[in-house]
């Protein structure tokens, strides 16, 4: 029986000040996003050989057309991180139909493997998923996921990368994917490349400058330039980049900040929300973060037992993990806040828009955990 995410409620969280709400028009940048309203909007169904979705995070998310598609991920099903629990990546994929104000569930298939942290590109011709799979095979592959007209996932492979790919950034313009960072070959990068779609070969670019492992950064394309925020390594980082496409030649942006406080969006997502524009949510903290990473590569014995109980089993608002909904301007080089959302901040999320509705689909809320959540927003205009 088909179920529904209802997109429509008569009670809302509602964050920030604002008034009439428009449609998105990503070639269009007068219209200023000025809050968002919330709402809960369901689960996942339950993965494949399992009773019931626990959530995951790294999952692949897009759309085409008026198909929201989602899957993927990774969770620990078996036992906690403190416990020493393995791992699990899935091959489940979750085709909605978005009709109106509701989302229908009309396709849950699996994939002939599995995925988890590789990269997500919505395009005009379907989503782009690069890398992101625990199996090395499938580690390279760069496929594209679209709907037929009997609203059946299709799923085609459309080339190798000459390295895996997991951790990192990826983007479209005219044609070309530009992709990077993360971890290439299991080993963290600054690395980034060209990949042509048409003639399947690609070419190495200037690499980022700055840190040389940069993790789970986030992206867009604005203004025809590529900007790349924050990631992390054995620090989470709160620096931007601006990539000048034509020129092959990174500067400086502004850093991740609100009210001068400089934030890290290590394990966030993001959005293109128009020519100048994309909005971010989610992201760790950097004091948690880097005191975190710290400690448990450091201490020893009953030290690293009582640091490891008390992290991983701490609530979630304790790791205090950025819920502003922030949105970057690279015409004026500036970010301002939305509101915060009314839910855990999720990492490692599926993050999609279409139209004036925003969708955030799982993801992990503490350090091991995850959420199987998914919430709708409707962006609200001035």
């Amino acid at each position: 029986m088909k179920k529904f995410l209802v997109v429509a409620m008569a009670s809302m969280l509602v964050l920030g000040v604002g008034m009439a709400n428009k449609k998105v028009e990503a070639s269009k940048g007068g219209e200023s996003v000025e809050r968002i309203t919330w709402e809960y909007a369901g689960e996942l169904e339950a993965q494949k050989g399992f009773d019931k979705n626990i959530g995951t995070a790294g999952v692949l998310a897009g759309s085409y057309k008026d198909y929201l598609i989602v899957g993927g991920g990774a969770n620990f099903p078996y036992d906690t991180v403190l416990n020493g629990g393995a791992k699990k990546h899935y091959s489940d994929v979750y085709v909605y139909k978005k009709d109106n104000n509701k989302l229908t569930l009309v396709e849950h298939t699996n994939l002939n493997h599995e995925i988890g942290y590789g990269a997500s590109i919505t395009t005009e011709k379907g989503i782009y998923y690069i890398g992101g799979s625990p199996d090395k095979e499938y580690a390279d592959d760069i496929i594209l996921l679209t709907v037929d007209k009997n609203q059946k996932l299709k799923v085609e492979k459309i080339g190798d990368l000459p390295f895996t790919f997991s951790d990192g950034i990826a983007a479209e313009k005219n044609g070309k994917l530009y992709i990077g960072l993360g971890k290439q070959n299991a080993k963290e990068s600054n690395k980034l490349y060209e990949y042509d779609l048409k003639t399947l070969k690609i070419k190495e670019l200037a690499s980022i400058p700055g840190e040389s492992v940069r993790n789970q950064s986030v992206t867009q394309i604005l203004n025809g330039n590529l900007y790349v925020f924050s990631g992390g390594g054995s620090v989470a980082y709160t620096d931007g980049y601006q990539y000048n496409i034509e020129k092959n030649q990174w500067s400086k942006a502004s850093s991740v900040k609100l009210d001068d406080k400089e934030l890290s969006l290590l394990g966030a997502n993001s959005v293109k929300l128009n020519n100048n524009e994309m909005m971010v949510i989610g992201g760790f903290n950097k004091e948690v973060y880097d005191d975190a990473v710290k400690n448990l590569g450091t201490l020893k014995d009953d030290e690293l037992l009582a640091f490891r109980t008390k992290y991983f089993t701490a609530d979630p608002y304790e790791f205090k993990w950025n819920k502003d909904v922030l949105i970057y301007n690279a015409q004026k080089d500036t970010w301002r806040s939305v509101g915060k959302i009314p839910f855990d901040a999720p990492c490692g999320e599926g993050l999609v828009l279409m139209d004036n509705n925003i969708y955030s689909i799982n993801g992990e809320i503490k350090p091991g955990v995850r959420t199987n959540a998914i919430y709708a927003g409707t962006l609200l205009f001035d």
